[in-house]
């Protein structure tokens, strides 16, 4: 049964040429480009219905393999990457070693015969922090595409599914895989020199719905192996009256939790007090720290730099995030609900006085702008409790040179991180509290002027490129 294929393989196999249409080519050209931005360098990629090979090619991958159901695709994808492996079979049923980090779909459910089975044998294999990359034709552009073809400027291709991106999203969730982030690319797919760079770039993050092709990437959804650790990192500024009460108040949801007080330039006796913690538990692993940059950014890195816990945690000193509310962090990642646990402040209603009006405005736009910017759901990006293990986070500062040194508080720089790692992020409701000790070291106007800097660098290195 030819299940798969994203040409007419038994056209194919009597014959007829494996060539595409130069059109074909340049969308190659330009869709390879954007899924670069996805794929690691250093990953084993996957692509399941290769075809002839030419997006194979152009792609990243330490290792590259192909699979395709048309015996005269598989030929000529050898030829077009050598350097490739390349199978002969129906990817809904071969059987290789679960050793890929990126499996690949392009264009091919569209094809294909049993769409969920396809993506279930991708499942099986994948390594276990695998990445599944899906991309299908958005189905808006039917009359576009079908006038290409009876112009002659693209193949003829068998019946495609036309599947909407809830289709997707739907088959994949059905198939064992986790949804992380969706949005749609590509406005012009043919190659016109300084317009179809102008529209591709610019304008096509703008209108996303209107794009020839949408891009989802989803993950294996499994646990954690084991219990994790745990190291809760726990910045401190002026905050003397709140670190006696933060280390009573959390609670014991871990085999083995490390505390990590960093205390920045106070002016008054945090310090001391930290210092006092530290002697008063011996039967808890409390390391305590000063640090010598600025920021809180500076000093969550500090702290990271220090913890040995499997999974790494920020908890404000002002403990207006209740630190009874951090095993829903704990259980997110340990249940594999997510890779990334970014706390909400907007979902319950917040104490009088936590939080003022023009703040929560502000919060409320950075949630929109982040969603959009991430393609995935976030509502409340500056809450300061964050969670994520330490192999996501090294990984993150392996690669923070790709947007450098821009954020002295550390929440943008760590989702901006993630999601260029296509971590699942998800948002993990708590009830604000009002601060019962010291006032905010944030200025309102000042910082906010920067934040929105921040996120406009930012959708240059993410949305606009």
């Amino acid at each position: 049964m030819l299940n798969f294929s994203s040409r007419d393989s038994a056209k194919l196999s009597n014959g007829e040429s494996c060539r595409s249409k130069p059109g074909a080519l340049a969308y190659r050209r330009v869709l390879a480009y954007y899924l670069n931005l996805i794929i690691p360098e250093a990953a084993d990629l996957l692509e399941m219905g290769c075809g002839s090979g030419e997006l194979l090619r152009l792609l990243h991958g330490r290792s590259k393999t192909g699979i395709d159901a048309s015996e005269s695709q598989v030929l000529a994808s050898r030829k077009t990457c050598p350097e490739a492996k390349i199978h002969h079979g129906d990817a809904c049923e071969v059987k290789l070693k679960p050793e890929f980090d990126v499996l690949l779909v392009s264009d091919t459910l569209n094809h294909c015969a049993d769409a969920q089975a396809l993506l279930e044998n991708a499942r099986r294999l994948a390594r276990p922090e695998a990445r599944l990359v899906l991309t299908t034709y958005n189905t808006l552009w039917r009359p576009a595409l079908s006038l290409l073809t009876a112009l002659g400027l693209r193949a003829e291709h068998p019946a495609l599914n036309w599947l909407s991106a809830a289709d997707v999203r739907n088959l994949s969730e059905l198939a064992g895989w986790e949804p992380i982030k969706s949005w749609g690319r590509i406005l012009l797919p043919v190659e016109v020199p300084v317009i179809s760079g102008f529209l591709n770039r610019w304008i096509a993050p703008l209108v996303p719905s209107l794009c020839l092709t949408n891009i989802l990437v989803a993950k294996k959804s499994e646990r954690m192996a084991g219990t994790p650790s745990v190291s809760i990192v726990i910045p401190a500024r002026n905050e003397a009256g709140n670190i006696p009460t933060a280390i009573e108040r959390i609670p014991a949801f871990a085999p083995e939790i490390e505390y990590i007080f960093i205390e920045g330039h106070s002016t008054d006796n945090t310090w001391e007090e930290i210092k006092k913690i530290q002697a008063a538990h011996p039967d808890k692993t409390i390391q305590i720290a000063q640090q010598t940059g600025r920021g809180k950014g500076d000093a969550v890195r500090l702290g990271f730099s220090l913890a040995r816990g499997d999974l790494l945690m920020i908890l404000d000193a002002d403990l207006t995030m209740p630190p009874e509310d951090l095993p829903k962090f704990y259980r997110a990642l340990a249940d594999g609900r997510c890779e990334f646990a970014n706390g909400c402040r907007l979902i319950y209603p917040m104490e009088q006085g936590a939080m003022q009006f023009l703040n929560l405005c502000a919060n409320k736009l950075f949630g929109i702008l982040f969603s959009w910017l991430l393609g995935q759901s976030l509502k409340d990006t500056l809450c300061g409790t964050k969670v994520l293990s330490r192999k996501n986070y090294e990984a993150i500062a392996k690669n923070r040179s790709y947007f450098g040194d821009f954020d002295p508080f550390g929440d943008f720089d760590l989702l901006f991180g993630a999601d260029k790692l296509n971590l699942k992020i998800r948002d993990i409701p708590v009830r604000y509290k009002e601060r019962t000790y010291g006032s905010t070291n944030i200025s309102r106007f000042r910082h906010g002027i920067l934040l929105f800097r921040m996120v406009a660098f930012a959708a240059k290195k993410l949305k606009f490129v």
